[in-house]
Protein backbone atom coordinates (compact mmCIF):
# COMPACT_ATOMS: atom_id res chain seq x y z
CA UNK A 1 0.00 0.00 0.00
CA UNK A 2 1.14 3.25 -1.15
CA UNK A 3 1.76 5.62 1.90
CA UNK A 4 -0.35 8.92 1.80
CA UNK A 5 2.27 11.85 3.11
CA UNK A 6 1.60 15.65 3.52
CA UNK A 7 4.03 18.26 2.90
CA UNK A 8 3.84 22.08 3.99
CA UNK A 9 6.11 25.22 4.51
CA UNK A 10 4.55 26.80 7.74
CA UNK A 11 5.87 29.70 9.74
CA UNK A 12 6.74 29.22 13.30
CA UNK A 13 3.43 30.34 14.55
CA UNK A 14 1.78 28.19 12.40
CA UNK A 15 0.81 29.85 9.04
CA UNK A 16 0.90 28.16 5.67
CA UNK A 17 -0.09 30.88 3.27
CA UNK A 18 2.30 29.85 0.45
CA UNK A 19 3.47 33.97 0.46
CA UNK A 20 4.69 34.01 4.36
CA UNK A 21 7.81 31.16 3.47
CA UNK A 22 10.98 32.30 2.55
CA UNK A 23 12.25 30.96 -1.18
CA UNK A 24 15.72 30.06 -1.13
CA UNK A 25 17.82 27.64 -3.44
CA UNK A 26 18.23 24.80 -0.26
CA UNK A 27 14.15 24.97 0.10
CA UNK A 28 13.53 24.40 -3.87
CA UNK A 29 16.18 21.69 -3.58
CA UNK A 30 14.89 20.03 -0.94
CA UNK A 31 10.88 19.88 -2.18
CA UNK A 32 12.02 18.73 -5.69
CA UNK A 33 13.71 15.53 -3.63
CA UNK A 34 10.79 15.39 -2.08
CA UNK A 35 8.59 15.38 -4.91
CA UNK A 36 10.71 12.75 -6.50
CA UNK A 37 9.93 10.39 -4.06
CA UNK A 38 6.43 10.00 -4.51
CA UNK A 39 4.68 8.69 -7.49
CA UNK A 40 1.86 11.01 -7.67
CA UNK A 41 0.60 14.52 -6.48
CA UNK A 42 -3.15 14.98 -4.74
CA UNK A 43 -4.21 18.47 -4.46
CA UNK A 44 -7.57 20.52 -4.56
CA UNK A 45 -8.57 22.75 -7.08
CA UNK A 46 -7.16 26.05 -5.04
CA UNK A 47 -3.77 24.47 -4.75
CA UNK A 48 -3.51 22.63 -8.15
CA UNK A 49 -4.35 26.05 -9.98
CA UNK A 50 -1.87 28.12 -7.82
CA UNK A 51 0.95 25.23 -8.58
CA UNK A 52 -0.02 25.18 -12.04
CA UNK A 53 0.30 28.96 -12.77
CA UNK A 54 3.36 29.26 -11.21
CA UNK A 55 5.04 25.75 -12.33
CA UNK A 56 3.66 24.68 -15.89
CA UNK A 57 5.93 24.42 -18.58
CA UNK A 58 4.13 26.22 -21.17
CA UNK A 59 6.36 27.50 -24.13
CA UNK A 60 9.30 24.99 -23.48
CA UNK A 61 11.50 27.42 -22.28
CA UNK A 62 12.32 28.77 -18.56
CA UNK A 63 9.88 32.23 -17.41
CA UNK A 64 11.93 34.82 -17.46
CA UNK A 65 11.15 35.62 -13.27
CA UNK A 66 12.60 32.00 -12.79
CA UNK A 67 16.15 31.49 -11.15
CA UNK A 68 18.54 28.63 -12.05
CA UNK A 69 18.35 26.98 -8.83
CA UNK A 70 14.31 26.43 -9.39
CA UNK A 71 14.51 24.75 -12.34
CA UNK A 72 14.59 21.05 -10.60
CA UNK A 73 11.61 21.69 -8.97
CA UNK A 74 10.08 23.35 -11.57
CA UNK A 75 10.47 20.08 -13.66
CA UNK A 76 10.03 17.86 -11.21
CA UNK A 77 6.63 19.25 -10.31
CA UNK A 78 5.74 19.88 -13.72
CA UNK A 79 6.65 16.48 -15.15
CA UNK A 80 4.46 14.49 -12.01
CA UNK A 81 1.35 12.71 -12.06
CA UNK A 82 -1.26 14.36 -10.60
CA UNK A 83 -4.73 13.67 -9.43
CA UNK A 84 -7.02 16.64 -8.44
CA UNK A 85 -10.24 16.72 -5.97
CA UNK A 86 -12.70 19.17 -6.53
CA UNK A 87 -16.47 19.47 -7.19
CA UNK A 88 -16.05 22.60 -9.66
CA UNK A 89 -13.88 21.49 -12.27
CA UNK A 90 -14.86 19.51 -14.93
CA UNK A 91 -11.58 18.65 -16.54
CA UNK A 92 -8.33 19.17 -15.52
CA UNK A 93 -4.63 18.98 -17.69
CA UNK A 94 -1.14 19.43 -16.86
CA UNK A 95 -0.71 15.57 -16.64
CA UNK A 96 -3.67 15.67 -13.85
CA UNK A 97 -7.30 13.75 -13.34
CA UNK A 98 -10.15 14.36 -11.66
CA UNK A 99 -11.16 12.64 -8.53
CA UNK A 100 -14.07 11.88 -8.40
CA UNK A 101 -16.91 10.12 -5.97
CA UNK A 102 -16.63 9.50 -2.16
CA UNK A 103 -13.00 11.30 -1.14
CA UNK A 104 -12.58 8.77 1.76
CA UNK A 105 -12.71 5.66 -1.12
CA UNK A 106 -11.41 7.61 -3.93
CA UNK A 107 -7.73 8.17 -1.66
CA UNK A 108 -7.92 4.43 -0.49
CA UNK A 109 -8.32 3.27 -3.85
CA UNK A 110 -5.19 4.95 -4.89
CA UNK A 111 -3.45 4.43 -1.98
CA UNK A 112 -4.10 0.50 -2.88
CA UNK A 113 -2.47 0.88 -6.03
CA UNK A 114 1.44 0.27 -6.63
CA UNK A 115 4.22 2.71 -6.54
CA UNK A 116 6.02 4.54 -4.08
CA UNK A 117 3.69 7.17 -2.33
CA UNK A 118 1.67 9.88 -2.31
CA UNK A 119 2.01 13.34 -1.73
CA UNK A 120 -0.57 15.85 -0.54
CA UNK A 121 -0.26 19.54 -0.63
CA UNK A 122 -2.26 22.60 0.61
CA UNK A 123 -4.95 23.40 3.29
CA UNK A 124 -8.50 22.41 2.96
CA UNK A 125 -7.68 18.66 1.30
CA UNK A 126 -5.37 17.76 4.13
CA UNK A 127 -7.41 18.80 6.66
CA UNK A 128 -10.43 16.42 5.70
CA UNK A 129 -7.52 13.83 4.91
CA UNK A 130 -6.35 14.19 8.40
CA UNK A 131 -9.97 13.83 9.91
CA UNK A 132 -10.62 10.34 8.18
CA UNK A 133 -7.07 9.45 9.40
CA UNK A 134 -5.80 8.72 5.71
CA UNK A 135 -2.84 11.08 6.04
CA UNK A 136 0.60 8.41 7.17
CA UNK A 137 3.22 10.96 7.16
CA UNK A 138 3.41 15.02 7.90
CA UNK A 139 6.28 16.38 6.48
CA UNK A 140 6.60 20.05 7.55
CA UNK A 141 9.56 22.69 6.88
CA UNK A 142 9.46 25.25 9.49
CA UNK A 143 10.20 28.64 8.54
CA UNK A 144 12.26 31.14 10.92
CA UNK A 145 9.41 33.70 10.98
CA UNK A 146 6.34 34.98 12.51
CA UNK A 147 3.44 35.64 10.02
CA UNK A 148 0.51 37.08 12.47
CA UNK A 149 -1.84 35.84 10.15
CA UNK A 150 -3.24 32.70 8.99
CA UNK A 151 -4.04 29.98 7.09
CA UNK A 152 -2.65 28.01 9.86
CA UNK A 153 -1.97 24.24 9.92
CA UNK A 154 -4.73 22.00 10.03
CA UNK A 155 -6.93 24.45 11.65
CA UNK A 156 -10.41 23.17 12.84
CA UNK A 157 -8.84 19.99 13.26
CA UNK A 158 -11.50 18.13 15.29
CA UNK A 159 -9.18 15.88 17.09
CA UNK A 160 -5.79 15.02 18.40
CA UNK A 161 -3.55 13.26 15.66
CA UNK A 162 -0.32 11.89 17.36
CA UNK A 163 2.59 11.97 15.94
CA UNK A 164 6.30 10.22 15.97
CA UNK A 165 9.18 11.98 14.92
CA UNK A 166 11.47 10.24 12.12
CA UNK A 167 13.61 12.56 10.50
CA UNK A 168 14.77 16.19 10.80
CA UNK A 169 17.07 17.97 8.89
CA UNK A 170 18.36 21.78 8.99
CA UNK A 171 17.88 23.74 6.03
CA UNK A 172 19.33 27.33 5.13
CA UNK A 173 18.42 30.16 7.18
CA UNK A 174 17.19 28.40 9.98
CA UNK A 175 14.72 26.57 8.26
CA UNK A 176 13.98 22.87 9.43
CA UNK A 177 12.16 20.24 7.79
CA UNK A 178 10.43 17.75 10.00
CA UNK A 179 8.97 14.30 9.07
CA UNK A 180 6.60 12.44 11.28
CA UNK A 181 4.89 9.40 10.81
CA UNK A 182 0.96 9.37 12.45
CA UNK A 183 0.85 6.77 14.82
CA UNK A 184 -2.04 4.59 14.40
Amino acid sequence: MRTLRYCINITLDGCCDHQAGQPSEALHRYHAESLARADALLFGRVTYEMMESAWRWRSGARPEWMADWMEPFSRTIDAAKKYVVSSTLDRVDWNAELVLGDLGQAVQKLKREPGKELLVGGVKLPLALAEMGLIDEYEFVVQPRLAGHGPTLLAGLSKYVDLKLVSHQELDSGMVAMRYEAKR
